[in-house]
């Protein structure tokens, strides 16, 4: 998987931005706040990065920090949201103002991004309140282990479950990857 990149940044649209790393140019869609955020073509830049695989295509989809890409794949557990409608809500505002709506349910402040109506605001209050990623600013603000959860999914176990895990007191005191993820399968597992 690609986790992040770092290159120099080739050309930027609103959504989408074409980074030269080493000679191969990636095409990254990014939410639209960053075409600001972002820079200059030329300018270096370092992204954090979800692939996607899909039958017909490879998404490679791009943010400035941990936090925004938790977020990204939070929304994306929920039924009926997209890669495009999560772009179009972390475009909306900062990933705190995000997550605040969320924990106080403020329905409508979510369904102001395109392609997200009262309907599916409404689902994503009811699927992600009180389970926001712990990296998400307000939130318990501890750091997820990455290659912890890549692990446990491939175990089979959601990324949600993963990373609700990972923030566990009892698995980030293991020192390393392998105890990190036997603590985390004795919380997985069924009493």
């Amino acid at each position: 998987m690609i986790r992040g990149l770092r290159g120099r940044l080739v050309a930027k649209r609103p959504g989408e931005i074409l980074l030269d790393v080493n000679g191969v140019i990636f095409r990254v869609q990014t939410p639209a706040t960053m075409f600001q955020e972002v820079g200059d073509p030329g300018d270096e830049v370092e992204l954090v990065t979800h692939l996607q695989v899909r039958e017909e295509e490879l998404a490679l989809y791009g943010f400035r920090t941990e936090a925004e890409l938790e977020l990204f794949l939070s929304l994306l557990s929920v039924s009926g949201v997209g890669p495009r409608a999560a772009l179009s809500l972390l475009s909306l505002a900062p990933v705190e103002h995000i997550a605040e709506w969320i924990r106080e349910e403020r329905v409508d402040q979510l369904a102001r991004a395109p392609g997200i109506g009262k309907k599916t605001a409404s689902r994503i209050v009811l699927e992600l309140r009180g389970r926001l990623p712990a990296t998400a600013p307000g939130a318990a603000g501890a750091e997820i282990d990455a290659d912890l959860v890549a692990a446990l999914q491939a175990l089979g176990y959601t990324a949600q479950e993963a990373r609700s895990v990972a923030v566990h007191p009892d698995v980030q005191a293991a020192t390393t990857l392998e105890e990190r993820i036997v603590a985390a399968l004795r919380h997985l597992a069924p009493a």
